[in-house]
């Protein structure tokens, strides 16, 4: 228990020394106070410097190397185009569609991307597709798995196309089930191409984009290397692109 008069602005200290002390108790306060202001206008003039390295992380590109196939991830055209633009540079054999029917588009995107893929010069022969249903990069990784195991052509190389921000967690999806004997590059389509921006934070596409990247990814690390059982199982039941 404090005794009377043995507080800080007790009675008994000197009126001159009670205005020094709450002098220097505000004048610390405002101290501190000016510190954090100034921290975050200099965070938020400099911002580029520490956001711009967490969208970039995302950002995985090889220096690219001829390919035996060239493996086109489901979404916009932008990623076709960009795997018929390697193709035409010869850096893959054959493309190959994964997707199945897409709500949102209202077709097929294996059968869209040969189709696309054949009216811009790329030969029929060229072009495979799997278009059963999935619901994740990680099952479109399965299904080139699946058809490279049915090939009659032996494939030992990959470059696997997406958005920028989509490629490291493809990367890893990929990786994990080709495994070590398939070598995987990655090749995002350019920035230029797509409605996205490598500083995100300025852009509300982006910065959704970035934001549930990292969700996916995390929850990718969690759902297929570190869950086990049930709480797999209940995992499985939340697959998202």
């Amino acid at each position: 228990m404090t005794e009377v008069g043995s507080g800080p602005y007790s009675s008994g200290m000197p009126e001159s020394v009670r205005r020094r002390s709450r002098r220097f108790l505000r004048s610390k306060w405002a101290v501190l106070a000016g510190i954090v202001a100034v921290a975050a206008c200099l965070l938020f003039v400099f911002r580029g410097l520490w956001l711009l390295p967490f969208g970039d992380f995302l950002v995985y590109e090889d220096r690219l190397h001829r390919a035996d196939v060239i493996h086109v991830i489901a979404g916009e055209d932008n990623r076709t185009d960009h795997a018929i633009q390697l193709y035409k540079r010869g850096l893959g054999d054959r493309l190959f569609f994964t997707g199945g029917w897409c709500e949102n588009h209202g077709y097929n995107h294996g059968e869209y991307g040969k189709a696309r893929a054949i009216a811009q010069g790329v030969p029929q022969a060229a072009i495979a597709f799997d278009d059963s249903s999935v619901i994740s990069t990680y099952m479109e990784a399965e299904k080139l798995r699946d058809w490279i195991a049915r090939s009659a052509t032996p494939v030992r190389s990959v470059i696997v196309v997406s958005d920028p921000f989509h490629m490291r967690r493809a990367r890893w999806a990929f990786k994990r089930v080709l495994g070590e004997r398939i070598e995987v590059q990655m090749s995002p389509v350019p920035f230029s191409q797509t409605p996205y921006h490598r500083q995100w934070w300025k852009d509300p596409l982006s910065r959704i984009y970035v934001r549930e990247e990292y969700g996916k990814l995390f929850y990718y690390v969690l759902r297929y290397q570190i869950s086990s059982g049930k709480f797999r199982d209940w995992l499985a039941s939340k697959d998202k692109k």
